[in-house]
């Protein structure tokens, strides 16, 4: 037999001289590679495992640790369920009970307890607005909240915690550390151990009544000093009026949300230094947080329909947009304006009178029947529409005769300010937030209430203003005069603004009610009546109920 014939038949035309190959030679790079991959695995498996027995304690949290100052922290994570049932207000503690006011949940103010409070009083007229925002927001969000955990030796003067000289042996927070940093680790928080909310109490408070409206069903309003105001809030009104359904309440209990831990004391403090130490980091957290202003809120405000479309025509309208060589004519972060700012308005001005004019046409824009709560996006057809709506009433009144003066070169200070500041002015109604919003609302009343035509009242408008109706109101002349102008200290009275507005209705034909009339005229009567007299507009003093009300365009 030939030699060839020992092979395989696949084999028969392969030289019997050739060597086949068998495994290829092993990489070492690859198998060390592979190797540490597979340890990895490992590591991630075994650590899965340690996370797994550990989280599933109810008496311990994992947290990461941290350090600023002479403070230590401990940073983890908590489900809101958790957090309702766990984390108490700081006048709930025993420290407190022979002071504690179960009605209100705060502490009563006096001699005794005031140098260790802790918090600012609650105010449970914002829990249902806080528990509502929870449940119509798909992306809600609450800052993390920062607590204090106080073991009951902190409390007891004679626990073995202190020593001779009332100096802690211990911090209050008993931290198990899992690494060699010291820096990740189980924090006990079982139940013997008081935790405390220090900053995020009302947050706190809007998860409970999310956890109450949960288990019951229902949530009752409240006012400042939890007397039960209003009807109580349903879930079958949030199924109808936010598309909410139970299941989707159930799933809110198991969010989690993001918690600080910090001690009520540290090791080596006595007791009244543990109680300044974490008073002052109450007052520090709250000093840091510097509140936006309206006007910031408006430039962020995405859920709001009137902030939205006044920032829209605040930057898009001829009369307001920003234009090379002329001064910006809209102030983005204050609600008010300088006599001598050349400023036209404010953002937050600009925002009220879309409120203000649209809010008739749009009442589902507005929150007012729930205080507090963030409103819900309109639909962009409806910002559409209410920013059509909005450019139109700006483009009657950019055509007013005191505002075409900004276009042959007069400033707006020349226009605003009185005749008696420095300088002189026309003393405008129209260059005035508080005048600019009255106009706004009696605009808005009578386009979408009374049904007028716009293009009509402008021309009523343009009538007005030429023979000088909006200018001069320190004169007693002026219908504004008492109304919107303060004679005695000689400047704006904001609070004239709805008499304002009645008056821009009653002038412009909105009135025709004979009782509605008579309280007007009354209304402006005492408006302009000052120690017993008042000044007709002539400038004389009469009898209040001489002073009349002017002709109707």
């Amino acid at each position: 037999m030939s030699q060839s014939g020992n092979f395989p038949a696949m084999f028969k035309d392969v030289p019997i001289d050739v060597k086949l190959p068998m495994n290829p030679p092993r990489n070492p790079a690859t198998d060390l590679a592979s190797k540490i991959l597979e340890q990895e695995n490992s590591d991630r498996e075994a650590l899965a495992l340690l996370l797994d027995r550990h989280l599933s304690r109810s008496d311990r949290l994992l947290v990461q640790k941290t350090q600023m100052g002479n403070t230590e922290a401990f940073i983890g994570s908590v489900t809101l369920e958790w957090l309702s049932s766990r984390v108490r207000f700081a006048s709930q503690l025993p420290l407190f009970q022979k002071k504690y006011d179960p009605q209100t949940d705060n502490v009563v103010r006096d001699r005794e307890t005031i140098d260790e409070l802790l918090q600012r009083p609650l105010d449970w007229s914002r829990q249902a607005a806080l528990t509502l925002y929870l449940v119509a927001r798909k992306n809600h969000k609450f800052p993390a909240l920062l607590v204090v955990q106080s073991p009951p030796w902190v409390d007891n003067p004679d626990a073995p915690e202190w020593d001779k000289t009332g100096r802690s042996r211990q911090s209050s927070c008993d931290f198990v550390t899992l690494d060699k940093d010291n820096t990740i680790g189980l924090l006990d928080v079982s139940e013997k151990v008081a935790i405390f909310a220090l900053d995020g109490q009302h947050r706190l408070m809007g998860v409970q009544g999310l956890m109450e409206l949960i288990k019951t069903g229902r949530l009752q309003r409240y006012n400042k000093n939890k007397k039960a105001v209003g009807a109580a809030i349903i879930i079958d009104d949030l199924k109808q009026q936010y598309q909410v359904e139970s299941a989707d309440l159930q799933n809110l209990a198991s969010e989690r949300i993001g918690i600080e831990f910090i001690p009520a004391v540290l090791e080596g403090e006595t007791r009244d230094e543990a109680r300044r130490r974490v008073r002052s980091i109450f007052v520090h957290v709250n000093l840091m947080a510097v509140n936006l202003s309206k006007g910031q809120l408006a430039v962020l405000n995405e859920d709001d329909g009137f902030s939205i479309i006044a920032r829209k025509v605040a930057v898009t309208h001829p009369l307001l947009k920003e234009k090379k060589k002329r001064n910006a004519r809209v102030n983005w972060d204050s609600a008010t304006v300088a006599a001598k700012s050349t400023v036209l308005t404010t953002l937050q001005a600009l925002k009220d009178m879309s409120e203000r004019y649209l809010g008739p046409k749009f009442p589902q824009w507005r929150s007012a029947n729930n205080k507090g709560m963030v409103p819900i996006r309109p639909e962009d057809e409806e910002l559409e529409e209410g920013l059509e709506e909005f450019n139109a009433l700006f483009d009657g009144l950019s055509s007013l005769v005191s505002y075409q003066q900004l276009d042959s070169g007069t400033e707006t200070p020349e226009m605003r300010r009185f005749s008696h500041e420095k300088g002189g002015g026309d003393g405008n109604l129209l260059f005035r937030p508080i005048g600019q919003i009255a106009l706004a609302q009696a605009m808005g009343i009578l386009v979408f209430e009374k049904g007028f035509s716009l293009k009509e009242l402008v021309e009523k408008l343009q009538e007005f203003d030429v023979d000088g109706g909006f200018s001069g109101m320190e004169y007693p002349r002026s219908l504004w005069y008492g109304v919107l102008y303060d004679p005695s200290k000689r400047r704006v009275l904001v609070s004239g603004r709805d008499l304002a507005a009645k008056l821009l209705v009653y002038i412009l034909g909105g009135i025709e009610d004979d009782y509605e009339r008579a309280n007007l005229r009354k209304a402006l009567a005492d408006a302009r009546t000052f120690e017993g007299k008042a000044v007709s507009f002539d400038g004389k003093f009469v009898k209040p109920k001489e002073v009349g009300l002017p002709e109707v365009l």
